[in-house]
């Protein structure tokens, strides 16, 4: 989970960079069949990154406790703190990268085309979508930057696991996967396109709605028209 909301969060990032500062390719490359693709690749590439503790993941017990942990071959220490090298810069460093560069540049082709129309529209639109870009980037990096850190001070640094640590720990784990939940509130509030594609989502559900509970009444008003009147000796009277 950790791996592909990370993944998914940088793709969006590539995704706006190539709307905003390559439009020409952005019509072959932002097609739904190509995002379905991508999306995935995202889910294949984040179950390649799970093999390893899918594959070493098992029990160990010390002073008849019980819990679960990777069995890395000797020397452990050393695998263990590669392992956790190496998921502390290809799902923290290079993706928090790739971000803020996509973004970056973004925003100074934004503002290159401002400089360049005078507009304030497009001034009011390259504040809204910086904006949008520093509050993105800081949200993912204030609720990521703590479980990462732990975990490569804990494996270079004898921690003691004390139930502070413990809770601690747990509580870093808690706030990185508060960011996936955070990112549609941030593009709800901060995200002009996204508010008004949302509302327009909703009003043509509403729309959809009032149709069928129409069209549910029609067959019944049709129904009442179309029932004869009849006399008391059963015979139809003339309408």
């Amino acid at each position: 989970n950790m791996f592909t909301s990370i993944f998914t969060l940088t793709m969006m990032s590539v995704d706006r960079y190539v709307a905003v500062c390559h439009p020409v390719k952005a019509l072959d490359f932002r097609t739904p069949i190509k995002a379905k693709m991508i999306n995935v690749c995202i889910w294949i590439l984040s179950s390649a990154a799970g093999i390893p503790a899918f594959v070493l993941g098992g029990t160990q017990t010390n002073s008849d406790i019980t819990e679960c942990a990777l069995q890395f071959p000797e020397p452990y220490g050393y695998w263990d703190t590669m392992m956790k090298i190496c998921v502390f810069v290809f799902a923290f460093v290079v993706p928090v990268l790739i971000i803020t560069v996509c973004y970056s540049l973004m925003v100074l082709r934004l503002k290159s085309v401002r400089m360049l129309s005078g507009s304030r529209e497009k001034d009011r639109n390259l504040r809204r979508i910086t904006r949008l870009v520093v509050v993105v980037v800081a949200v993912f990096v204030v609720c990521w930057t703590p479980i990462h850190i732990f975990i490569l001070v804990k494996a270079l640094v004898n921690v003691p696991e004390t139930t502070a640590i413990m809770a601690a720990y747990f509580f870093c784990v808690a706030l990185g996967y508060t960011n996936s939940s955070l990112n549609p509130v941030l593009y709800a509030f901060l995200d002009e396109n996204f508010k008004r594609c949302f509302k327009d989502f909703c009003l043509s559900a509403k729309l959809k709605g009032d149709k069928v509970s129409g069209s549910k009444k029609i067959p019944n008003s049709v129904r009442a028209a179309a029932v004869p009147l009849e006399n008391p000796d059963g015979t139809s009277k003339p309408t």
